[in-house]
């Protein structure tokens, strides 16, 4: 299955499961592609190729899927089981075999699995505040590459009075949000 098949594929089993489980707003099912997918697949512009992710409350595969099917290795960390459900049926339908699925919470994996700050990075969408993603991450010194909304100014001040860190912030290109780069969290 060609790339586009398997966003093709994507879109009509998240519009399917929709109608079972909340996964996405269900306003945005009407332009999943914008909203969702390129919007997740902005990243790639970012995220060197030879690095693992790992994606951080990946609930429907967002961005966490779609780096994995243009090709990266992911680690998606869902604690809903339902939802990993749906991940689980998206690995196997989209044949994602450089697609890894942990139903757990994300404080229990990260104190399970090796986790290499040259060799992987986290990615998150729609998942917490900045500084939440921070206290789960900020032991492993891995960068983060976030998609986070207009308020992401007000995130980076409360980040600041618990971490240091060095970021850059990309304009979204299908949105008013934000890509944040996060570096050197300490």
């Amino acid at each position: 299955m060609k790339i586009e098949e398997k966003f093709i594929e994507y879109e009509k089993l998240l519009k399917e499961w929709s109608t079972k489980m909340n996964l996405v707003a269900p306003s945005t099912l009407t332009d999943i592609k914008t909203r969702h997918i390129l919007d997740s697949a902005q990243l790639a512009k970012y995220i060197p190729k030879d690095v693992d992710i790992i994606d951080l409350g990946s609930g429907a595969g967002f961005p966490g899927v779609v780096l994995a099917i243009l090709g990266w290795n992911v680690t998606c960390i869902e604690s809903i089981g339902k939802k990993t459900r749906f991940l689980d049926e998206l690995k196997q339908k989209l044949d994602l075999p450089n697609l890894t699925i942990i139903n757990d919470r994300i404080e229990k994996t990260l104190s399970k699995i090796p986790v290499n700050a040259g060799k992987h990075i986290f990615t998150a969408r729609a998942f917490a505040p900045l500084i939440k993603i921070f206290d789960y991450t900020h032991k492993t010194n891995c960068r983060l590459f976030l998609l986070k909304g207009r308020e992401i100014e007000t995130e980076i001040l409360t980040a600041k009075q618990k971490y240091k860190f060095d970021y850059k912030l990309h304009k979204s290109e299908t949105g008013d949000g934000f890509i944040i780069e996060i570096s050197n969290l300490k």
